[in-house]
Formats: C-alpha cells, structure tokens, sequence
C-alpha cells in the first residue's frame, strides 16, 4: 500500500459512512463483505481535509485506471449511486468494485471479494475530476 493506509477525506468518510448505513438491507453476500471489509479497513484509516489530500488517491468523482486479472486496463468514476451509470464507466461508490478501490493510490494492489471471486487488481492511475464532494454540500 502506497501510503501504508487507507487516505480518506473527512466529509467523504461521512457521506460513505452514511451511504452504506442507508443500504443496510442488502442482501448481496459479495455486497455485504464488501461493506464489511471498507468498514474494517476505515477504522485505520487517516483522515485528511480537501486541501492536504493526495491527488493520486481515489476517493469521491475520482477516475480510476485499474488492470485486471485478466490483463485488461478498464476505467471507471466513482460517483454518488444516484449518478452511476456503467454505459458511461460511472460506478457508484456503493458497488463492489468502488468499495474495494476507495482511499488507495496510485500502484496499490487489492485483493477483493467480486461477484466473480477474489480478484486483485492493481491501480494504475488516478484522475481527480469534477467537483469533489468537499465543494458540495453534504
């Protein structure tokens, strides 16, 4: 891990923390130790305020360049769920894919529970786009 922990701004830390308390209901067992495992890794996570953050760390419209298992470079945005969208590579930050990605950089490699079993996959490269959500209100 780049940075030897989890890098999570403090108002996305809320908003996630709120976001996954609101979809407690899940039935998804990939979904639910995906939400699991974030929720044990955020407790070692450091907190930092919008201006001290990383730009290679993903976090909220952040779009992120990942490989595959399978040798495949995919893209994707995380987003809010209301603004996901796969046919434009929107994910929301609720997915699994979003979960396992959340708060690590740049050349981070993951080793994640997905519906098609545990993959690793390896970051490589960061976007920050858009607003953020530290210029939003929350």
């Amino acid at each position: 891990m780049k940075y030897g922990q989890l890098i999570v701004n403090i108002k996305e830390y809320r908003l996630l923390m709120r976001s996954i308390a609101n979809s407690q209901d899940q039935e998804d067992q990939v979904y639910r130790e995906s939400m699991k495992k974030l929720r044990t890794e955020l407790l070692t996570a450091k907190m930092l305020d919008y201006d001290v953050m990383p730009q290679d760390v993903i976090r909220y419209n952040s779009i992120v360049c990942i490989k595959t298992p399978y040798n495949v470079e995919r893209s994707y945005q995380i987003v809010t769920p209301e603004k996901s969208n796969i046919q434009q590579n929107k994910i929301s930050i609720l997915s699994p894919m979003a979960l396992a990605l959340f708060g690590y950089a740049t050349g981070d490699e993951i080793v994640w529970q997905f519906p098609s079993g545990i993959n690793t996959i390896k970051i490589i490269g960061v976007q920050q786009k858009g607003r953020t959500i530290e210029n939003e209100t929350i």
